[in-house]
């Protein structure tokens, strides 16, 4: 069984990263960009069975370590 994590920046926190990105994006002539997040994405290989287990515990894992819950925000797929 997988799990894919996405970790964003929570709305309202200043993301450099992508500013930095959508400015190199305009330089490269692509000038509708208006915006860009950027965040991470990780993919994790569990031996649990339960898919629901297998959430709970991951949800466990970004709280106390994948994600920055204090300004970032995270999505856990079971696949």
């Amino acid at each position: 069984m997988k799990a894919r994590v996405t970790i964003m920046l929570k709305d309202g926190v200043l993301d450099p990263q992508g500013e930095a990105i959508r400015h190199a994006l305009g330089g490269l002539g692509h000038r509708g960009v208006a915006g860009v997040r950027q965040g991470k994405l990780i993919e994790l290989d569990l031996e649990a069975s339960d898919a629901a287990a297998a959430k709970a515990e991951v949800e466990k894992m970004c709280e106390g370590l994948l994600a920055n819950t204090v300004i970032e925000k995270y999505s856990v797929e079971i696949v």
